[in-house]
């Protein structure tokens, strides 16, 4: 009986998302798992300076950054075989948005990208090292180098 049957890719669409993608992709191979997709949009905070709203409140900015993100998600999955019902694409805080959906969905392994910063970058926490502290599933964390 394989390990994972449910692997989700957590992203976050930078430069590095084409090899975290790659090797969620290799790994749910591996196993035949199924793979799905998971893109956050950390909570903008819209507020008011001395000089005034810094973005006009009309503006629907969530349901703009939600369309283009939704697309975004949708060129990848294709690129790697995901259903669309695979996906999510919400806002919110990316370690309790990622580990709520992978405990909704049975997930069995989360798989993200992590600079592995040492010091006072670890200490302002990353989305990688939250997820795996926050997780109730494996979490592989995939190097990504600094250029």
């Amino acid at each position: 009986m394989s390990r994972y049957k449910q692997v989700l890719l957590a992203t976050d669409f930078t430069e590095h998302w084409e090899h975290v993608a790659a090797s969620a992709h290799d790994f749910a191979n591996k196993y035949n798992a199924q793979l799905s997709l998971v893109h956050i949009i950390d909570n903008l905070p819209i507020t008011e300076s001395i000089y005034g709203p810094i973005i006009p409140l009309e503006v629907d900015l969530t349901a703009q950054l939600l369309a283009s993100a939704r697309d975004k998600a949708l060129t990848i999955a294709k690129t790697f075989s995901i259903d669309e019902q695979h996906i999510w694409v919400k806002t919110g805080s990316p370690k309790l948005e990622i580990t709520r959906i992978a405990t909704e969905n049975k997930i069995d392994l989360i798989v993200v990208g992590s600079h592995g910063r040492h010091g006072l970058a670890l200490l302002l926490g990353s989305t990688a090292n939250s997820v795996l502290h926050y997780a109730n599933c494996d979490v592989m964390a995939v190097r990504l180098q600094d250029h």
